[in-house]
């Protein structure tokens, strides 16, 4: 059986805002000076307050 991708949400806060960047490949593919959040695969995307950084973000991807 396959294994599934984990689904997190990147954003960025804007002074209006948390703003939706784009999926888990493209967050790895933003500037390391770019302050993002990405949600913790574990947990639900856009309904959680667990963050990850972006290399923890390639270890998960890794993994599946």
């Amino acid at each position: 059986m396959k294994s599934k991708k984990p689904l997190v949400e990147v954003a960025v806060a804007t002074e209006e805002g948390r703003v939706p960047l784009g999926n888990a490949k493209q967050a790895l593919a933003l500037p390391d000076d770019l302050d993002v959040e990405v949600s913790h695969p574990d947990h639900e995307p856009g309904n959680t307050d667990h963050f990850i950084q972006k290399n923890e973000l390639r270890r998960h991807l890794d993994k599946s």
